[in-house]
C-alpha cells in the first residue's frame, strides 16, 4: 500500500503564518499519568527488593527469565566474542567511528576539562579542580531497534573524562542480544553490562542492588517509561536530559540536489511518527522540487509508513522571504540537528546561535554526525538547545573550587567579609574572618 508524505506548506508572508508555525512546532512533553504511576511503583519496588524486583520485571516486560541478576551480566569475554564474530566491515566501521569520537572528545577535554589555578600578588591561590565521576550508567535502547552508535556516544566521552567504571544496561526482549551493540560496548570500553532495560534498569542504576552497582549519573535515551524514571531519580543521581522526539531543520538556499534534502528529511522522520523534519528556504520553486523528490523516493523506503506519518503530522516546508529570515526562524526553533545546505554555509553560520549540532554544507548529511563524524549525537531536543548542550566530556566531570588564602590575603579579604557578614546578621561568619586578623 503506497503512503503519502505531505508536510504542511507554509509561507512567512501568509497572514496566519505565526499561528500555523507555532501549532506545527508544538509538542507536549507531559508524561501520561498512568506511565508515571507505574514507573513510581517500579522504582519503589526495585529500591525495596533490589535484584528480586529486577528479575521479576525483566521476566514480565522482556520475557527473559533468569535465576539471578548475575546471569544477566554480559562478561568482557562475551563482548569481545561478539566483536570478533561480526563481519569485518562492521568491525572496521565500529573502530573507525570510535576513533573519531574519541579524538573529538579528547580535544574537548583539553579545551575545557582541565584543572587550573593562579596566585594573587599576596600569595592567595584561587582555582578549579576538575575530577571525573566515579561511576556512570549508560542506557542503550534495545526494544524496537538497537543502537550501537548510542553505546559509542555515551561510553567514549565518559571514558575520555576518566570515569572509573561505566555500567551499561540494555533490554534484550526474549533474550535476543544484538551482536553489534555488544561489540560496540567492547570497542568503547564499557566496564560492566547487564541485559536489563526499562524503568527497572534506571532504578537499579540509581539505587543499586546486590548485583548492579549504584552510579553517580545516568545517560542515554529510552522510551516513555525510561524518560519518566530518569526524571524521578534525578537528584538521587544526575541525568543527561529528558529527550523528546528527534528533529532536523534544513536551511537551504536551493543549491543542493533536492533528492539529498528529501533524504535528509527522511533520516529523522524514519525514527518515529512524532519526529519532526522542517525545510526553510527562500526559493518556492526549489521547495516544489523537494516535495516532488519526497513523493518519488518515499516508496523506496522500508520505513515508508513511519516517514509518511511523521512528515504529514509534524513536517513543514516553509517558504521564507530570505535566508536571513530563515536563520531567524531557525533560532526560534532551536533544532536538535540543523543542516545549512548552502553553497556558502559560512556566510550564514554566524547568524545561527541555537542548535544542538550545526552541519555545514551540502555534503554534511546529519547521518554522518549520527555515526562517525566525531561530535556527540546525544543532543538537546524540543527547543532546549536554547539553554543546553550536546553530551560531552563535561557531563562526566565535576568541578570543585580551590581557595587557599595567605596571611596577607586574609588581611585584605577579612574586613570585607566581616562587613558583609554583619550586614546579613551572621556574626559567626564575621568573627571567623576577624579572628584571622588578630
Amino acid at each position: 500500500m503506497p503512503f503519502a508524505a505531505k508536510p504542511v506548506r507554509l509561507s512567512t508572508t501568509d497572514a496566519d503564518f505565526e499561528a500555523q508555525f507555532k501549532a506545527r512546532l508544538h509538542w507536549s512533553a507531559d508524561t501520561d499519568a498512568a506511565i508515571e504511576q507505574r514507573v513510581a511503583a517500579i522504582l519503589a519496588d526495585v529500591q525495596t527488593r533490589g535484584d528480586a524486583a529486577v528479575l521479576d520485571y525483566t521476566a514480565r516486560f522482556d520475557g527473559l527469565n533468569a535465576d539471578s541478576v548475575s546471569a544477566l551480566e554480559l562478561t568482557q569475554a562475551e563482548l569481545k566474542a561478539a566483536f570478533d564474530a561480526i563481519p569485518a566491515a562492521q568491525r572496521a566501521a565500529l573502530e573507525f567511528a570510535a576513533a573519531r569520537v574519541r579524538s573529538y572528545h579528547e580535544a574537548q577535554k583539553q579545551a575545557c576539562g582541565q584543572s587550573w589555578s593562579y596566585r594573587d600578588a599576596d600569595g592567595t591561590l584561587l582555582g578549579q579542580k576538575v575530577t571525573p565521576l566515579d561511576r556512570v550508567g549508560i542506557y542503550v535502547p534495545g526494544g524496537k531497534a538497537s543502537y550501537p552508535s548510542s553505546v559509542l556516544m555515551n561510553a567514549i566521552p565518559a571514558h575520555v573524562a576518566g570515569v572509573g567504571e561505566i555500567i551499561m544496561v540494555v533490554p534484550t526482549p526474549q533474550g535476543v542480544k544484538n551482536p553489534l551493540v555488544l561489540a560496540a560496548a567492547y570497542v568503547a570500553g564499557v566496564s560492566r553490562a547487564f541485559t536489563v532495560g526499562g524503568a527497572q534498569a534506571v532504578a537499579a542504576l540509581a539505587y543499586g542492588t546486590a548485583t548492579i552497582p549504584a552510579v553517580n549519573k545516568i545517560t542515554g535515551p529510552g522510551n516513555a517509561y525510561v524518560a519518566a524514571a530518569k526524571r524521578r531519580v534525578f537528584g538521587t543521581v544526575g541525568i543527561d536530559m529528558i529527550a523528546g522526539p528527534s528533529e532536523i531543520l534544513v536551511l537551504a538556499d536551493g543549491s543542493t540536489p533536492p533528492d539529498w534534502v528529501a533524504m535528509d528529511l527522511f533520516s529523522q522522520a524514519e525514527h518515529d511518527e512524532l519526529a519532526q523534519s522542517i525545510l526553510l528556504c527562500p526559493d518556492a520553486a526549489y521547495i516544489d522540487r523537494v516535495q516532488a523528490a519526497i513523493d518519488r523516493l518515499l516508496p523506496q523506503m522500508p520505513r515508508a509508513e513511519i516517514i509518511a506519518k511523521s512528515l504529514s503530522g509534524r513536517g513543514a516546508l516553509v517558504h521564507t522571504r530570505s535566508m536571513e529570515e530563515a536563520c531567524a526562524l531557525s533560532n526560534r526553533i532551536a533544532p536538535e540537528h540543523l543542516e545549512v545546505s548552502s553553497a556558502d554555509p559560512h556566510r550564514w553560520e554566524p547568524l545561527l546561535v541555537h542548535a544542538g549540532a550545526i552541519f555545514l554544507g551540502a555534503y554534511t548529511s546529519e547521518s554522518l554526525g549520527d555515526y562517525c563524524a566525531g561530535p556527540n549525537h546525544v543532543l538537546p531536543t524540543s527547543g532546549t538547545a536554547r539553554f543546553s548542550s550536546p553530551l560531552g566530556v563535561y557531563d562526566f566531570q565535576k568541578r570543585s573550587s580551590l581557595i587557599e588564602v595567605s596571611a596577607a590575603g586574609a588581611r585584605v579579604l577579612g574586613p570585607v567579609a566581616a562587613v558583609l557578614a554583619y550586614g546579613e546578621g551572621l556574626q559567626a561568619h564575621a568573627r571567623a574572618a576577624e579572628m584571622r586578623l588578630e
